[in-house]
């Protein structure tokens, strides 16, 4: 286990321990199982309007209730289901996100079935290999890329929803689609290494 308490990082995790483990075990980190990728895609649509920090405690509860993102499970989800979800405390209990995670399901199902790989078809907007910015500070932070806009167009067509191009490429920054960490960060050089 690396000593962490006098590393430079990123400044968003502040002093948290479950933000700063996720920041330096995870975020950036390339992510190319579909079904891995999937389930993060889902976790950021769940954040919307929401902290990440919020979902990030709530991770282990999501992939319990939502059958360890089984999309073949979920895609069939029924009122019943819907039911049972909306009365555990253990997730964000908002409907309209619910109807999206099954109806996301749906689609992913469709797609892997025309493409084949979820995980080729969402790395193929950046070309298949990691977008690396050089951020010198918070200010350098962008909500969106040209990247996040066509993916996020494109999942739209495809009959996703919660994938505005905001939730798209904090998805693109969190499974390593870009490095976003600041260049003092520890993990700046790290990610860039492991893609």
């Amino acid at each position: 286990m690396k000593k962490t308490e006098n590393l430079i990082r990123c400044p968003w995790p502040s002093d948290d321990p479950l933000y700063i483990r996720y920041h330096d075990e995870e975020w950036g980190l390339p992510v190319y199982d579909d079904k891995l990728l999937f389930a993060k895609l889902l976790l950021d649509g769940a954040q919307a309007g929401l902290s990440w920090i919020t979902i990030l405690r709530k991770r282990e509860n999501y992939w319990q209730a939502y059958d360890n993102f089984d999309a073949e499970k979920m895609a069939r989800y029924d009122d019943e289901k819907i039911a049972e979800l909306m009365g555990n405390a253990g997730i964000i209990r908002n409907r309209q996100k619910i109807n999206s995670a099954i109806k996301n399901a749906q689609a992913y199902l469709r797609l892997r079935e025309e493409l084949g790989s979820f995980s080729d078809y969402l790395w193929g907007f950046v070309g298949g290999k990691p977008i690396v910015n050089t951020l010198q500070s918070e200010a350098d932070y962008m909500a969106t890329s040209p990247e996040s806009h066509a993916m996020s167009k494109d999942l739209k067509k495809r009959g996703f929803s919660f994938v505005g191009p905001t939730i798209c490429y904090a998805f693109m920054q969190a499974v390593g689609m870009v490095n976003d960490h600041l260049v003092s960060c520890f993990r700046y050089e790290e990610i860039k290494r492991a893609s």
